[in-house]
């Protein structure tokens, strides 16, 4: 019987076949993954694949052997997983454009739903440093998994904090899978590894080059609840991550330093422009509608945005298909999944059958 992960790595190995449309041809041929990958070049067309998409999936499939390249993620000691995985994560697969295909080492826990990710500079002061790990280790203590980029500073730190306290923690990497980026960081890596998960979306070979790195920041937003950003310049890649987390309905959190720092504007730019100045680990839960009076056994409040009001409210009177919710609140497909999948992560709705349902 075939693998069917290894016809997944391979539109993932096919330049210019993403997110989009790759759920399109999924769509035209039933899900089935492999029956899109072995369809004629007629029927390839008729799902819309464009000519020179077309050209380069049969050349493609002329020369990838893919069960060894599935044998080569393997022997890095990691595994793939796909949309259709029940361990691809949630909250991921509710963003815009989620990566079809996830190179793991280690593994994804269910209380990594409750996530948010800690990013800035790699250059951080002693200020930054200290908060940081303060940061990092009380939402650990507190049940929350740490999300980073595994970069040199604040990334660093975060993740050594998370694990100090005994918590879990992702790493999002910018390069393929069988690399650590930096090199130096590689006992980190086994040590996130052992504890939570290094992850990517880059095929195993793919070099830790500088265009990577931006892309690589949906994930990281998109795998948590909210981001903070402690110390970092008007140009980081720290923006970055808070720009896809804007666009992903996540939280944004910043951490205040010295008005004359230049890491600190990115920070204070993030503030003006509407995100939550965090002074402690309370400020974070609170906005997240945690309790903070525990640091164990940490449960959701009661309270809800307006948003997530209207959701409940409309659900009020039985089951509803997610179409027909969306419609109902005038909300744009992806704003519909991002608030279900939430409202799921906090137990209060429940999809079965294809409809939607409060939790009484």
């Amino acid at each position: 019987m075939n693998d069917t992960r290894q016809f997944w790595l391979g539109f993932h190995l096919v330049s210019g076949i993403g997110p989009t449309r790759l759920r399109r041809l999924l769509e035209h041929f039933g899900g089935e993954i492999e029956r899109a990958w072995r369809a004629p070049v007629g029927e390839l067309q008729r799902a819309g694949l464009e000519p020179r998409l077309v050209d380069r999936l049969t050349i493609a499939r002329a020369e990838l052997d893919l069960p060894r390249l599935l044998e080569r993620v393997a022997a890095c000691g990691a595994r793939l997983i796909t949309w259709d995985d029940p361990e691809y994560p949630a909250s991921l697969l509710a963003i815009d454009w989620p990566p079809p295909v996830l190179f793991v080492r280690g593994g994804f826990a269910p209380d990594d739903a409750r996530s948010v990710a800690i990013v800035g500079t790699r250059r951080p002061s002693g200020y930054g440093r200290d908060v940081a790990a303060q940061l990092a280790q009380g939402l650990a203590e507190r049940g929350l998994t740490i999300v980073s980029g595994l970069a040199r500073g604040i990334d660093a730190v975060v993740h050594r904090s998370a694990l100090a306290a005994g918590g879990r923690t992702v790493a999002v990497l910018g390069c393929g899978i069988d690399t650590v980026y930096p090199p130096e960081h590689d006992a980190l890596a086994e040590s996130i590894v052992a504890a939570g998960a290094v992850i990517s979306d880059y095929a195993p070979g793919v070099p830790p080059d500088a265009a990577n790195f931006p892309p690589r920041n949906r994930i990281i937003s998109g795998l948590s609840l909210g981001v903070v950003v402690v110390e970092a310049a008007e140009e980081s890649g720290a923006l970055i991550t808070t720009r896809f987390a804007n666009d992903q309905g996540r939280e944004v959190f910043a951490v205040p330093g010295q008005i004359q720092a230049k890491n600190s504007r990115g920070p204070h730019r993030l503030i003006q422009q509407g995100a939550k100045l965090i002074l402690d680990v309370d400020d974070i839960l609170t906005e997240l509608r945690f309790e903070t009076a525990a640091a164990t056994a940490l449960q959701p409040m009661l309270f809800l945005d307006p948003v997530e009001a209207r959701v409940l409210e409309a659900l009020g009177s039985g089951p509803l298909h997610p179409d027909e919710l969306m419609h109902q609140l005038d909300l744009t497909p992806s704003q519909m999944s991002a608030q279900l999948t939430l409202l799921e992560l906090r137990g209060l709705v429940r999809l079965e059958g294809g409809r939607v349902s409060a939790v009484p």
